[in-house]
């Protein structure tokens, strides 16, 4: 099976109307469809970020389930202006060049006793894995004694509840209050004293835990039905990588004000925008080329852009960086793979590998 098709199965085995709807409007740089705006483009993804005033606690945002999830302190998400400018700037000293050092022993060290079966010829599902890896890094970074994988499932939880209220088409009834009841669990485990953190370390430990478990199996699965092991030590493999998994392929925002796209596409105050990262970095039709990779302003969209970057590109590139160094000896190849129905983001529910 080649890379893209199997990687295809996870965007249409987890939302199948929605990513059927997005790739049927995609033949224009941005379509209205009522009043919602699709946005496919990399100049439109960009001004769609930068240049059109958001309203950060719409209904139907990123911002507005995590002011939800978080009892009405969205932080990151739903913040404005110098609030907004300063949280971020916290997060992103957090999560820099000094924090991926400190934590890098704590990944490497289940990378190697996870990987291990590996080389004694068994099989390894990288799902769990990358679960343990993503929930007791964000344990360590966030300072709390919860166990990772207990701290991993809940945040996928959270995650998978919240998105049921706030995606296109995935409503169902009682899914807030199942959100709710599901980042209780979460904020029981990171923050069991509550406390004027206990959103922050909440959101944090959702954004973390569940980009890192989309991310790093999608990732392998294509280097290996790809054979990209070669390029293993590359950081442009690893920025590659990232941009045709697109871990975050979906951006859904609400205009606070009129304003225009490039290209002309107008936008209302209280359209809501979907901005699709994957068509702006071209996921969609470019495969992942380590000798002559997309640019890096290009490849870079799927962390966002301006002052919504995502902070914690660092560690996920880091993280991503060294499984793959980890695997590449072995050359593995995918035995088996599962959809994960039921995911905030779109990934596998089981990758099982076998070293080459």
């Amino acid at each position: 099976m080649s890379a893209r098709t199997r990687d295809r199965r996870v965007y249409l085995g987890s939302h199948p109307v929605l990513f059927s709807v997005l790739a049927a409007s995609r033949g224009r740089a941005a379509r209205r469809l009522g009043g919602t705006v699709v946005v496919h483009d990399q100049a439109g993804f960009t001004a769609g970020l930068t240049r059109i005033p958001l309203d950060r606690t719409a209904e139907g945002t990123t911002g507005g389930a995590a002011n939800r999830l978080a009892g009405g302190d969205g932080l990151l998400f739903d913040q404005h202006g110098d609030d907004h400018r300063r949280a971020r700037r916290g997060a992103a000293d957090s999560l820099g060049a000094a924090a991926v050092a400190r934590l890098r022993p704590v990944w490497t060290e289940i990378l190697d006793r996870g990987l291990k079966p590996l080389a004694d010829g068994d099989t390894v599902d990288l799902v769990p894995l990358a679960a343990e890896l993503a929930g007791t890094t964000t344990a360590a970074l966030l300072g709390v004694a919860a166990d990772g994988v207990e701290l991993a499932t809940a945040a996928r939880a959270a995650a998978g509840a919240a998105a049921r209220a706030h995606l296109p088409g995935l409503a169902r009834p009682g899914a807030a209050r199942r959100a709710r009841a599901a980042t209780d669990r979460l904020s029981a485990l990171v923050a069991p004293d509550g406390g004027p953190d206990a959103g922050r370390a909440t959101m944090l430990a959702v954004a973390a835990i569940t980009t890192t478990v989309a991310a790093l199996p999608r990732c392998a699965a294509w280097a290996a039905d790809a054979d990209l092991w070669g390029y293993a030590g590359s950081p442009a493999l690893v920025d590659e990588l990232l941009r045709v998994t697109a871990p975050s392929p979906l951006l859904p925002r609400v205009a606070a004000a009129p304003g225009v796209l490039p290209g002309g596409c107008p936008v209302r105050a209280g359209d809501r925008m979907l901005l699709v990262a994957r068509h702006a970095v071209g996921a969609h039709h470019l495969d992942p080329d380590p000798v002559s990779p997309v640019p890096p302003r290009i490849a870079h969209l799927v962390f966002g852009a301006g002052p919504h970057a995502c902070p914690g590109a660092r560690l996920a590139r880091a993280q991503l960086a060294d499984l793959l160094l980890a695997l590449a000896p072995l050359r593995p190849v995918v035995v088996r793979a599962r959809v994960d129905r039921r995911a905030a983001l779109p990934g596998w529910r089981s990758l099982v590998v076998r070293a080459s």
